[in-house]
């Protein structure tokens, strides 16, 4: 274990080994992050079907400094590479098109930087059905080694909650779409909450400010100046922020198109640009003095005789252009640069380069029992306190259920009973696929906080895989599926036998489950739920119409009949018939002159018409069909989420 590993881990518990409930704040040390030529490259408008090559876009370039504890602020227009930049820090970035290393404290970065380190991303991303103080128990629970006594856990949690001024809304929910939460400023400090858990020796924030007004905003920055002050290393990108949030900054990076202009002390960058011929009004922002400036339209930036006003858009592009250049050759002949090249050359004095890609590892705290037990128990609580997921699925599954009772009510044992039967049975088979499409959403909602908390070490993919399955399985196709076949199977009037009750309970169940799997498989690596929703509905439609009820399947073409093997209603339909028709008789209304031609008096008689096997094995070979495709498709969803883009 390198010393940096050891320091930072020790850092995760408050400075020592044994104590972890909070360490005396003054004694608290930040790591110095020092970042030395770091290019970032990607490739834009590739094709690998025509062999086209796309062009290589310059992200970041050649930058060097470094950042200690304190509050470092990493500032430039939209576009600039800001975040870019901060993922770079936080070990967050694709190691493709990326050259250059990053040192904590003057060593190697170790491969699960990121899940030493805390890193709070510009969208909420924490659980809104649970209080503020659930989520910091989720967090410490996964987060905090196993040595951890859940008493100290539990002092920890209480600290934090006080230091972040959230004492007063610690009980109170987070908030939702359907639920009224904490405020947003509440909200943000909750996010900084769940990653000061570990106590890391670097946190980073990514526009720290977006979505909150100014008040809200100064009070975070205020926040977080006050742990920057007791040793912490901070490091934040953020736009355009006003002057009493921009003099709590330490360091400040300015960066145009990917480049440096400025790297140095915050309060030093007014008489930096001052030299160099750019100077700010009175009362005028520094944020926006140095922005105007990057994009060349401050007042500041002299273009002599010429009319701005006059210039077509090619020579304002041009002038930007000129301006940028200036920039960057300014801050690399300044005073600043020289200090920052000596200060990095003593901190890779005596190191050995590396020519290794740099690696990503992510390392865990706790168990897979123990991560599996605080994961499950959020998703079913998460489940329970959502009431358009759970409630009203099973209110909906309801009405369907006396809506079909009613249409199908009491099938007589006649020539129309026959269609009645087949036509209700391939209704519940068809109704349970188009049901599950509701599991679409059941990766998508979460993607951004799954892919935060993964990659940060709270849990292994497995471990959210099996409880999202778990909780939705249950609570989502169980009990519906139930509340259905117990209402439904007697208004219509089918076979009233138990075995054949609970065979039908269990042949809807499998075709709900094998219809969930599939909609997790399509839609576990999309990112909106309206293009997965029309990839299950196309599915749904095409296997519905292989079926058998609504074409004979041995009249269709050789050429397509082998699309009946991937319909799910088909297997369901089949295992319904089998159950019903078997063991009935249709004829015992008429006299002995006989029934009327072409009836079928038994339901074996029809089957057979039917082309339907009603073995033993004709039978459970759907319910076996249904299962090896529950686990197919269960499978494809797994490794879409095992492989999903985790870094961007």
């Amino acid at each position: 274990m390198s010393k940096t590993q050891e320091a930072m881990e020790l850092g995760l518990n408050g400075g020592s080994k044994h104590q972890v409930s909070g360490a005396d704040p003054r004694q608290r040390r930040g790591a110095t992050v020092s970042f030395h030529n770091i290019d970032y490259k990607v490739v834009q408008g590739g094709s690998c079907l025509c062999r086209k090559k796309g062009t290589t876009k310059d992200i970041l370039v050649n930058l060097n400094g470094a950042m200690k504890p304190g509050l470092n602020a990493i500032m430039g227009a939209t576009g600039s590479g800001k975040s870019s930049f901060l993922d770079v820090l936080a070990a967050r970035k694709d190691p493709a098109g990326l050259s250059g290393e990053v040192l904590i404290d003057g060593a190697h970065q170790p491969p699960n930087f990121k899940c030493l380190s805390g890193y709070v991303v510009q969208d909420d991303v924490v659980m809104g059905t649970l209080t503020v103080r659930e989520n910091f128990r989720f967090s410490a629970a996964l987060r905090l080694p196993a040595s951890v006594s859940q008493r100290e856990k539990e002092a920890k949690v209480d600290k934090l909650i006080q230091e972040l001024g959230l004492g007063r809304v610690a009980n109170s929910k987070v908030g939702t779409q359907l639920i009224r939460g904490i405020s947003g400023g509440e909200r943000k400090r909750t996010n900084i909450g769940m990653e000061l858990i570990i106590d890391p020796p670097v946190l980073f924030l990514d526009e720290p400010t977006t979505g909150l007004d100014a008040s809200t905003a100064n009070s975070v920055l205020l926040l977080l100046k006050r742990m920057a002050n007791s040793g912490r290393t901070i490091i934040l990108s953020i736009h355009q922020p006003r002057y009493s949030i921009y003099r709590l900054f330490d360091s400040l990076t300015l960066l145009v198109n990917g480049k440096q202009v400025f790297h140095g002390p915050a309060q030093s960058a007014l008489e930096y640009f001052s030299n160099i011929g750019y100077t700010c009004e009175p009362h005028n922002n520094p944020a926006d003095f140095f922005l105007d400036i990057i994009n060349g339209d401050s007042t500041a930036v002299a273009l002599n005789s010429i009319d701005r006003e006059d210039l077509d858009s090619d020579t304002l592009t041009k002038s930007r252009r000129g301006i940028e250049e200036k920039l960057v050759q300014e801050y690399k002949g300044s005073a600043f640069f020289q200090q920052t090249k000596a200060e990095l050359d003593r901190i890779i004095q005596g190191m050995q380069a590396t020519t290794t890609a740099p690696s990503r590892t992510i390392t865990y705290n706790t168990g897979f029992l123990t991560q599996f037990r605080w994961v499950l128990k959020r998703t079913f609580r998460n489940l329970m306190l959502n009431p358009q997921t759970s409630v009203a699925q099973v209110a909906v599954t309801l009405f369907l259920a006396l809506v079909v009772g009613a249409i199908f009510f009491d099938v007589k044992n006649d020539p129309s009973g026959i269609q009645n039967r087949v036509g209700a049975l391939f209704f519940i088979t068809v109704n349970q696929c188009f049901s599950s499409l509701s599991s679409a959403e059941l990766f998508i909602a979460e993607r951004k906080l799954f892919i935060h908390e993964y990659i940060s070490g709270y849990y292994r993919v497995s471990v959210y895989f099996l409880s999202k399955i778990l909780s939705d399985i249950i609570t989502l196709r169980t009990v519906p599926a139930i509340t259905f076949s117990c209402v439904a199977y007697f208004m219509i009037g089918l076979k009233p036998t138990a075995g054949a009750f609970f065979t039908f309970m269990f042949t809807v169940t499998l075709v709900a489950y094998t219809a969930t799997a599939m909609a997790l498989a399509i839609s576990a690596d999309q990112t909106v739920v309206a293009i997965a929703n029309i990839f299950m509905t196309i599915a749904c439609v095409f296997m519905m119409i292989f079926a058998g009820l609504l074409v004979n399947l041995p009249s269709i073409v050789s050429w397509l009949s082998w699309l009946k093997y991937l319909s799910i209603p088909r297997y369901g339909l089949g295992a319904l018939q089998v159950n019903e028709f078997t063991g009935l008789d249709f004829c015992g209304g008429y006299n002995s002159s006989g029934a009327p031609p072409g009836l079928k008096c038994t339901g074996e008689e029809f089957l057979t018409e039917q082309g339907v096997d009603f073995t033993t094995w004709g039978f459970w070979q759907n319910h076996m069909a249904l299962g090896i495709m529950t686990f197919c498709f269960l499978s494809i969803a797994y490794l879409k989420l095992r492989f999903i883009r985790k870094f961007t």
